[in-house]
C-alpha cells in the first residue's frame, strides 16, 4: 500500500517538471507505446472477443474520482429476501489481449500503471484502458462479472462467476455519491453501498482486519503559490473498498478450494516494526494503551484531525513485505492470509492498471492478460485453467515484486520531489513540527512532521547539538530544499 498519494493540481512550475522527468528517466520507466503495439491495440478494440452471456440489463454503476476514465469496476447491489446481492463486474482484458501478442508482451514489460503529479505511465494503451476495454457509461462491452450473495449480516453464502457482457448506466465519483447518501436521495442500489459497506465493516472488525483510512497529499496551485493539504477519505471511499475487498476474498477462496491460484500475501509485523509505531504514537500525543490492539486503535483514529493523518500515514509501514504467493496441485501454501484483511486475498480487481489483476494493487497473467480471474473463471466451472496461465504462474511474484518496487520508488521520489518543489523559496524559514522518529545509531537525525504545510522530512541536528527530541514539538528551520535532488532539510532552530 502506497505510503502517500499525491495530486497536482494547476501548473506545475519547471523545476518540478524537470525533476519528474528526470525520475522517470532515472526509473527508466517506458514512456510512449511502440507503432506495432498501439496497431494491435486499435485492431483488438475493433474487434474484442465478445461472450455469449449478456448482462447488460443490470443497471451498473461505477465510482472513481471524477476526472478517472480507466474504469475496471462497476457495480450492482440489491436485497434479497433474506440477504442481499452484490454484482461485481470487472474490465475483461483478455478480450483484447492475446497471449503471446504485442500488447500481451508490453503489459509484462510494465507490469502496472505508474502515477506521477504530472500525468501517468498507463499499463495498456488508452485505446483500450481508457476506451474500448474501460466500463464507461453507456458502451457495452466484455467484462467478468461476479454475483457474491450475502445474508442478512453481511457474510457471503454463494459465489458466481463468468464472462458477461455488460453496460455501466452511470459514472458517479466519491464527493457526489456521499452527498446523495447523506441526503438519503440515493436510489437503492446506490443506497445499499452504505447498508453493506457498514455490515462488511462490522464484518472486519470481527475477524481483526484493519482498512487504514489514509490521507491524500495534495499539492494545490492558489494565486501562483503552492499549499500542500491532506484529503481524509469519505465513509463512501470505505464502503466502496468494502465491496472491493469481498469480491478479492472471494476469490481467494474459489482459488484455494480449486487447488491452483496466487494469492496477496502479508505476514504479521515484527515485533519491533509495532515497537517503533508505539514510539511514533507518543511523538504525536495519540494515546495508545497497551490492553488496546492496533486495530482497535486504528478504527478510533479520524483522519480529518492532522495529527491522526499523520499517525495514519506511518501505520502503512506495518503492511511492507506483502508478496504474491502461487500455489498450485491442491498443494496450500504455509501462508494464505493478508495480515491487514485477516482473511485470504487476491487481486483481481483492476485489470486496466496491474498485471496480476490483469485476467487488486498489482497482479496479472501471462503478460497482459488476466492470471486472477482466468484461474476463478476456471475454478467456478471446474475446468482446466489455459496452458498459458500455469505456464505464467511461476514467474508471476518476481514479475509483480520488481513492477511493485519500481511504482514504490516513483511514488516516494514523487513525494520528496514534490514537497522540495514547494519549499525550494523558503529555505531558511521557521516551522512548527514534532519529532515522529529518531535514528537509534544516529539520533542527531530523525523524521519531523511539520504543522503546515503537510510535509514530513528529514530533520538533522547541528554538531554539537545533541540527540533530537523524538515526539517534542519544536521550532525547526529549512536547511535545503533542492527538487533536482529530491531533498528536504530541516534543522532544529
Amino acid at each position: 500500500m502506497p505510503r502517500r498519494q499525491i495530486r497536482v493540481t494547476g501548473a506545475a512550475e519547471a523545476p518540478l517538471r524537470a525533476a519528474l522527468r528526470a525520475l522517470r528517466t532515472g526509473l527508466d520507466v517506458p514512456e510512449a507505446f511502440g507503432p506495432q503495439v498501439l496497431a494491435e491495440a486499435e485492431r483488438a478494440a475493433r474487434e474484442p472477443t465478445l461472450p455469449a452471456y449478456d448482462a447488460t440489463d443490470i443497471p451498473l454503476f461505477t465510482i472513481d474520482p471524477p476526472t478517472s476514465t480507466d474504469l475496471d469496476q462497476a457495480m450492482h447491489l440489491s436485497r434479497r429476501p433474506d440477504g442481499y446481492r452484490v454484482r461485481y463486474a470487472i474490465a475483461d482484458v483478455a478480450a483484447f489481449v492475446v497471449p503471446g501478442g504485442l500488447l500481451d508482451a508490453e503489459a509484462h514489460r510494465r507490469v502496472t500503471t505508474l502515477y506521477f503529479p504530472d500525468g501517468k505511465i498507463p499499463l495498456h494503451p488508452p485505446v483500450l484502458s481508457e476506451g474500448a476495454a474501460s466500463l464507461l457509461p453507456d458502451q457495452t462491452c466484455p467484462a467478468v462479472l461476479w454475483t457474491i450473495d450475502l445474508d442478512a449480516d453481511g457474510r457471503p453464502t454463494a459465489t458466481d462467476v463468468r464472462r458477461a457482457l455488460v453496460r455501466s448506466r452511470a459514472k458517479l465519483d466519491y464527493e457526489s455519491v456521499q452527498k446523495q447518501l447523506e441526503a438519503g436521495t440515493a436510489e437503492e442500489p446506490l443506497a445499499l453501498l452504505k447498508d453493506i459497506g457498514l455490515l462488511r465493516e462490522q464484518q472486519e472488525v470481527a475477524r481483526g482486519g484493519i482498512s487504514l483510512n489514509v490521507p491524500e497529499q495534495e499539492i494545490t496551485e492558489r494565486d501562483g503559490a503552492y499549499e500542500l493539504t491532506y484529503r481524509a477519505p469519505l465513509p463512501a471511499d470505505g464502503w466502496n473498498a468494502q465491496i472491493s475487498l469481498l469480491t478479492g476474498m472471494a476469490a481467494a477462496e474459489l482459488m484455494l478450494a480449486y487447488g491452483t491460484g496466487v494469492l496477496r500475501t502479508l505476514p504479521a509485523a515484527p515485533d519491533g516494526a509495532v515497537g517503533r509505531l508505539r514510539r511514533t504514537a507518543r511523538a504525536l500525543r495519540i494515546d495508545w494503551p497497551h490492553h488496546v490492539s492496533y486495530a482497535e486503535l486504528i478504527r478510533s483514529l479520524d483522519p480529518h484531525l492532522p495529527h491522526h493523518a499523520a499517525f495514519l500515514q506511518e501505520c502503512t509501514t506495518l503492511l511492507r513485505g506483502a508478496g504474491y504467493t502461487v500455489f498450485r496441485g491442491g498443494v496450500t501454501p504455509d501462508l494464505t492470509t493478508h495480515a491487514a484483511v485477516a482473511a485470504p486475498y487476491t487481486h483481481c480487481m483492476a485489470p486496466l492498471r496491474r498485471l496480476v489483476d490483469l485476467p487488486h494493487s498489482r497482479l496479472r497473467s501471462s503478460g497482459g492478460t488476466p492470471i486472477a480471474s482466468e484461474l476463478c473463471l476456471a475454478a467456478a466451472a471446474g475446468q482446466e485453467p489455459p496452458e498459458w496461465v500455469l505456464a505464467a504462474l511461476d514467474d508471476l511474484p518476481k514479475r509483480m515484486a520488481e513492477g511493485t518496487r519500481r511504482a514504490g520508488a516513483a511514488e516516494r521520489e514523487c513525494v520528496d520531489i514534490v514537497e522540495a518543489a514547494l519549499l525550494k523559496d523558503r529555505v531558511g524559514e521557521l516551522f512548527d513540527g514534532t519529532v515522529v522518529d529518531v535514528q537509534e545509531r544516529e539520533p542527531t537525525v530523525g523524521t519531523v512532521q511539520l504543522e503546515s504545510p503537510a510535509v514530513v522530512a528529514r530533520i538533522r541536528s547541528e554538531e554539537g547539538a545533541g540527540a533530537l527530541p523524538l515526539g517534542e514539538r519544536l521550532r525547526v528551520r529549512l536547511t535545503q530544499a533542492d527538487p533536482g535532488s529530491a531533498k528536504v532539510l530541516f534543522a532544529p532552530a
